[in-house]
């Protein structure tokens, strides 16, 4: 009943503001309400095949699916190998402009087809209460695939796909990215470098019933310490001669971390800590062992964690500012610090927030309420970030639901047509722009509050 009315209420919001849109509008936003449940039954069809980052068949069994939908679209698909950092690869999709120079921006979509949930998480199923979809990747971001797919389709149908200029990349391993970047995110960001504006469809936040805009997130970097003192009896610690051991090194870095390195929009998280006698931790760095006694002065100990940061230059700043801590040994002890690649960071610009702007624009016409923008706070990093310094976009138009990265993640099925027509008009609007323009001469702050 309470998806009936929501289709009801849609349809009378729809013809209160069709004058509002163009002919090709009104056809793209006819088709999407037209093909729900079909749309329902591709992202069931994705969700039940088991796509988690190292299941490289299962990665490989959704691209092959989402390479037949785009091939029937008229784009010519590829399947790039990432055999060189354990992965199951990248699917890059093209659709060139007929006409070139005269189809708008130049808009490279992004997106993942794998999910945090592995082949032995028993969370595997997939299955339909009312509106609300529960299923592994249902919401980060099958979901969101399937609204890409079903906004192409409606421009399609409308007639207007064909003039445009649109380049898909779908890593294979957003969850846990290959390493080097260099490798794993080579495609994506070559193909930044011919694109104007970039969509991730990761998902829509909703807060207390409103639909937020992202237009930044922040950077997730992975940093380890390891650090030595000498043993020896606990009777003589704090003595000159044996000094302090590793585990107050430790003790002291991160204590000095927590009170010297807080700004906004950064955070420091301990995710992991050992010391004694002896340790070792497995080469994923999520597991390790130790031994050690209270009357051992203890001569190892190690510490993990991450830094998520709004932008690039906060992140080396910082880094700077924990090197420095690190060198300040106690006595008798020595410590290192090492970062991990990790993901950047995807700072806030003005033509991001323009493209923000131009989305709610689409909101206004199309009778649905204006997106604020996103606390950067509010959300992880992501593959959007590899490309940010190139171009401006939009971090996440996708689907909307609760529990992402949890057992039990979940859709809301009532906000997948919603998503899907912003950004099916989105994505026309666009095509239809000043290709030369800046974004934010084109949509100022004034245009939409």
């Amino acid at each position: 009943m309470r998806k009936r009315i929501l289709a009801a209420a849609v349809l009378v919001t729809s013809s209160l503001h069709a004058k509002q849109l163009s002919q090709p509008e009104q056809a793209m936003v006819s088709y999407i309400q037209a093909t729900e449940q079909a749309s329902n039954d591709l992202l069931k069809q994705l969700v039940e095949i088991n796509s988690g980052t190292r299941n490289l068949e299962g990665v490989r069994a959704v691209g092959k699916i989402i390479t037949a939908q785009l091939d029937e679209l008229g784009f010519q698909t590829k399947w790039i190998p990432m055999d060189e950092v354990k992965r199951a690869g990248t699917l890059v999709a093209e659709h060139a402009c007929p006409e070139p120079g005269k189809c708008g921006k130049r808009m490279l979509l992004i997106g993942h087809m794998d999910t945090v949930f592995e082949k032995d998480s028993p969370f595997q199923t997939y299955t339909v209460n009312g509106n609300i979809a529960t299923g592994p990747g249902t919401n980060d971001m099958k979901g969101g695939l399937v609204i890409m797919l079903y906004a192409l389709k409606a421009m399609q149908a409308a007639g207007v796909l064909k003039q445009t200029d649109i380049t898909i990349v779908l890593s294979g391993d957003e969850e846990a990215h290959g390493e080097p970047a260099t490798i794993s995110r080579r495609d994506m960001i070559a193909a930044a470098k011919h694109s104007d504006v970039a969509i991730e469809f990761e998902g829509t936040p909703r807060l207390d019933g409103i639909f937020y805009g992202s237009v930044s997130r922040r950077s997730s970097i992975s940093w380890k310490i390891q650090a030595t003192g000498e043993s020896g009896h606990s009777s003589a610690i704090f003595s000159d001669s044996k000094g302090y051991g590793a585990i107050y090194e430790v003790a002291r870095i991160l204590d000095a971390f927590r009170t010297q390195l807080p700004e906004q929009y950064l955070t420091y998280n301990v995710g992991m800590t050992l010391g004694g006698t002896s340790l070792s931790v497995d080469s994923e760095g999520i597991s390790g062992t130790v031994t050690g006694k209270g009357n051992i002065i203890p001569p190892t100990a190690y510490a993990s964690g991450d830094i998520r940061t709004i932008s690039n230059e906060q992140a080396d700043r910082i880094e700077a500012k924990m090197k420095a801590i690190v060198t300040q040994h106690l006595p008798k002890t020595n410590a290192t610090i090492e970062f991990g690649e990790g993901y950047p960071a995807m700072a806030p610009t003005e033509d991001s927030r323009a493209l923000l702007r131009m989305l709610n624009g689409t909101n206004k016409n199309l009778g649905f309420p204006e997106m604020p923008e996103l606390d950067p706070m509010k959300r992880g990093a992501g593959d959007i970030a590899f490309v940010a310094d190139t171009l401006p976009g939009l971090a996440g138009i996708g689907a909307t639901g609760e529990g992402a990265h949890e057992p039990g993640e979940t859709v809301d099925l009532s906000a997948q047509p919603i998503n899907t027509e912003r950004a099916a008009l989105l994505m026309y609007r666009l095509s239809k722009v000043d290709a030369k323009a800046a974004l934010k001469s084109l949509y100022p702050a004034t245009t939409v509050k």
